[in-house]
C-alpha cells in the first residue's frame, strides 16, 4: 500500500552563491530551487550517478558544459522558461548573469558532486 499524502516543509541550505530550497526529497527523486545571486557561480562539477533537469524560473543564467570525452567547454545562455538536461558525467557550471531562481528536479543522490573548480575553495580531493 502506498504512503498517505502529507505536506513537506522543505529545507533551506545556505551556499556561498545564494541558497538551495529543497522542496522535495523522496526515495526516487528530489526537487530544489537554486537561488543564485548576480555574478555568483556554482562549482565546475559533474555527478557520477545523479541525473538532473534544470528550468530557469527568473533571471539570466550562463550554463557552461563539457562532455567528459573531449572536455571542450561551451556556454549556453538560458532565459526564463528554458530548460537543460544534465546527464551523469557531464561537466557543468551555472553562473548568474542576473540573480536567478533555477528549478531543479533530479534523482535523489544530492551529495553526488565532484567539484573540479570552485571560486569558494570547495574543490573535491
Amino acid at each position: 500500500m502506498s504512503e498517505p499524502a502529507r505536506s513537506y516543509e522543505g529545507r533551506r541550505v545556505v551556499k556561498p552563491w545564494g541558497y538551495e530550497l529543497i522542496w522535495a526529497e523522496r526515495e526516487r527523486y528530489a526537487g530544489k530551487i537554486l537561488h543564485i545571486e548576480r555574478g555568483q557561480q556554482l562549482s565546475y562539477q559533474y555527478h557520477r550517478h545523479k541525473e538532473e533537469t534544470i528550468y530557469l524560473l527568473t533571471g539570466i543564467l550562463d550554463l557552461e558544459v563539457a562532455a567528459p570525452s573531449d572536455g571542450e567547454r561551451q556556454t549556453i545562455r538560458l532565459t526564463p522558461g528554458q530548460s537543460f538536461h544534465i546527464t551523469p558525467l557531464l561537466r557543468h557550471r551555472m553562473t548568474a548573469v542576473e540573480t536567478c531562481d533555477v528549478l531543479e528536479v533530479s534523482t535523489p543522490e544530492l551529495d553526488d558532486v565532484v567539484r573540479l573548480e570552485d571560486r569558494y575553495g570547495r574543490v573535491s580531493k
